[in-house]
C-alpha cells in the first residue's frame, strides 16, 4: 500500500510511504541496515507495546517493495524489544536487542539484559550473547576503527546513569564512561563518527525539561560536551547525509505525537511529517544512492504497523 506524501514547512523534500508489515497485533520499534544487497529491516512483534510476548520479526528486500521474512527471534522467558542492526567489519549482521523479563504486561520496572545475535545471512542466527551490564539497557551500536561503540542507561531506576560501552568483537563490551550523564533520566541513544574520529550522540531526556540533548567528543571519547537542543524527542536515530547535514528520524512531541524528519544543527528544525500519529517512530536509516531509506512505525491506520519511507532532497 502506498502513502499520499505529506509536505510540511517550506516545500523542499517530498517522502514516498509504504506500509510493509502489519502481521502482528503490534508491530514496532523497527531498525534497517544494507546487506549483501539487500535491505533488512527488523521489528518487534507482540500483543501489544509493553507485554510478556515480545519477538524480533528480520525481513529482507532487494528493492523495498517486495519483502520476505527470514527470521523470529523470541526467548521464552523473555519480551525482546528495540532490535537494532549493524554490520561488523567481519562482514556478519549484528543485531542488539533488550530481553524484559516480565511476568505481565505492563510491568514495570522489570529486570533487563542487553544482548546481541550474529549472523551471515539473516536466516541463521547464533544464539544470543549478553552484552553490557545487567539492568542496562545498551541502546544501538555503531562501529569506527573496527571497535563498537554503544550507550547503556540503566532500567531499574528513572533517576540512574548513562553509560558510554566499547567493543572490540560487538561480544565483549567495556565501559569507557561509567556517568556520562546522572541527571533527567537520559535514556535513548545514537551515536555516529565522523573520519577524523569525532564522535556525535543524539540522546533523548525524560526528566527535567524534557528536550534532547547533543553531544560531541574526541576519542578517547572520555570528555563530552552536551548542547540542550531545546525540542522533546523519541526512538532517535540521525546519520550525515553528503551535503554536510546532521539529519535525523524522531519522534516530535508538538503539536501532537507524530514521526518527522528533521534537520540537527544547534537545535532541531522539522523538514517533514511521515504519515504518523500517536504510538509511532523508532526509525531505521539507510542512504543509498542519493536517498534517504527510512524504517519506522506508526498506529494512524488503527494499528501499529511497519512502514517504509524514501526520502530525497531536492537538488
Amino acid at each position: 500500500m502506498r502513502l499520499a506524501c505529506l509536505l510540511f514547512g517550506p516545500v523542499l523534500f517530498a517522502a514516498e510511504v509504504t506500509r510493509i508489515w502489519d502481521a502482528a497485533p503490534h508491530n514496532a520499534f523497527t531498525d534497517l541496515t544494507y546487506f549483501k544487497g539487500r535491505f533488512i529491516c527488523a521489528f518487534r512483534e507482540a500483543r501489544r507495546h509493553v507485554s510478556t510476548d515480545g519477538k524480533l520479526r528480520v525481513l529482507a528486500s532487494k528493492d523495498g517493495k517486495k519483502w520476505q521474512s527470514l527470521a523470529l527471534l523470541e526467548d521464552p522467558k523473555a519480551d525482546l524489544r528495540d532490535p537494532k542492526l549493524t554490520v561488523t567489519p567481519k562482514g556478519e549482521l549484528m543485531l542488539t536487542s533488550a530481553a524484559a523479563y516480565r511476568e505481565r504486561d505492563n510491568q514495570s520496572p522489570v529486570p533487563h539484559d542487553s544482548i546481541a545475535y550474529f549472523s551471515k545471512d539473516g536466516v541463521q542466527w547464533s544464539a544470543p550473547v549478553k552484552i553490557g551490564d545487567p539492568n542496562f539497557w545498551l541502546w544501538r551500536a555503531n562501529w569506527h576503527k573496527d571497535k563498537a561503540y554503544m550507550i547503556g542507561y540503566e532500567t531499574m531506576s528513572r533517576n540512574g546513569v548513562t553509560r558510554l560501552y566499547q567493543s572490540n568483537d560487538g561480544r565483549t563490551f567495556q565501559t569507557v564512561v561509567p556517568a556520562l550523564h546522572t541527571e533527567n533520566y537520559t535514556n535513548e541513544s545514537s551515536i555516529q563518527f565522523l573520519t577524523d574520529g569525532t564522535a556525535f550522540c543524539l540522546l533523548r531526556r525524560d526528566g527535567g525539561t524534557k528536550t534532547a540533548l547533543w553531544g560531541t567528543a574526541k576519542p578517547p571519547y572520555t570528555q563530552w560536551h552536551w548542547t540542550d537542543l531545546g525540542v522533546r524527542i523519541g526512538g532517535p536515530q540521525f546519520l550525515r547525509i553528503p551535503d554536510g547535514r546532521w539529519i535525523g528520524v524522531v519522534r516530535l512531541h508538538s503539536p501532537t505525537e507524530h514521526t518527522a524528519i528533521v534537520e540537527i544543527s544547534g537545535t532541531i528544525k522539522e523538514l517533514e511529517a511521515l504519515p504518523s500519529k500517536g504510538d509511532s517512530s523508532y526509525a531505521g536509516m539507510v542512504w543509498r544512492k542519493g536517498e534517504l531509506w527510512i524504517s519506522y512505525y506508526s498506529s494512524h491506520e488503527g494499528k501499529a504497523s511497519i512502514y517504509l519511507a524514501r526520502w530525497k532532497p531536492k537538488a
